[in-house]
């Protein structure tokens, strides 16, 4: 297992489902970790598993989307902990249709959380980790956003975005020396998936080589690896988390 003892994380979307499976894969590694998320109540059960675990955790309410809730968090979060050395930008949102008949709200409301959320997270986490002159930021893609999706097309374009992203960033940091990449899952067992009738899984199941959908720790145990000491010559890459499904 990678340590990553004293260092302190931000999770976005961490109230359940891949956020929330990174926060703890984190917080077993040994770092502090600040769960970000709309849903409280949901973010309250993520802290009191950490913490029965003998980790530490704060959890503060956060939309992504909105700049002020976005600097406020970040201030409670250094206020606390004192740092931040690792940002983890996983919050997402769908709003699936046709592109045709797409509404603008739709559109906007995808690419505000997913993309324009990510780049406030990051804006507020770089003044800490330029003054440390060490960081990690890494951002939760998807495999959609290599090989495209019918019917997301807000969605697509906002995970490919933050492959965009995440390459112009680690250009600009890497001379102090911070890491910034992106993970991009495939298919993983969420509620989503849990959701689809036995046929869909298998008919999902039967396009990826290894034969099965991913699962959270899948994904976490990649983020924990970028998060830590041993991946600090790795940037600006996006790393396939997908069984295969997709080969760049």
């Amino acid at each position: 297992m990678f340590q990553l003892t004293d260092r302190v994380a931000l999770v976005t979307g961490a109230s359940q489902g891949i956020g929330e499976a990174i926060a703890r894969a984190l917080a077993e590694a040994g770092a502090k970790v600040v769960l970000a998320a709309r849903n409280q109540e949901k973010l309250a059960a993520v802290l009191a598993g950490i913490e029965a675990a003998g980790g530490q955790a704060l959890a503060l309410g956060m939309d992504v989307a909105d700049a002020a809730q976005v600097k406020a968090a970040f201030q409670k979060a250094t206020e606390r902990f004192g740092r931040l050395d690792i940002l983890v930008n996983n919050a997402g949102i769908t709003r699936d249709g046709l592109s045709m008949r797409m509404k603008i709200e739709d559109w906007d409301a995808v690419l505000s959380t997913n993309l324009t959320g990510a780049y406030l997270c990051a804006q507020q986490a770089i003044p800490s980790m330029l003054r440390q002159r060490w960081g990690r930021i890494i951002n939760i893609s998807s495999v959609v956003a290599q090989m495209g999706n019918p019917g997301q097309v807000n969605y697509v374009a906002a995970k490919a975005g933050l492959i965009g992203l995440t390459k112009s960033l680690a250009l600009e940091l890497a001379s102090r020396h911070i890491t910034v990449n992106a993970v991009a899952p495939g298919f993983i067992e969420t509620e989503m998936t849990q959701a689809l009738p036995e046929k869909a899984v298998e008919q999902l199941s039967s396009r990826i080589p290894l034969g099965r959908l991913g699962t959270p720790a899948d994904v976490a145990g990649a983020v924990v690896f970028l998060s830590s000491e041993e991946a600090g010559y790795i940037t600006g890459h996006v790393l396939a988390v997908n069984g295969g499904m997709y080969m760049a």
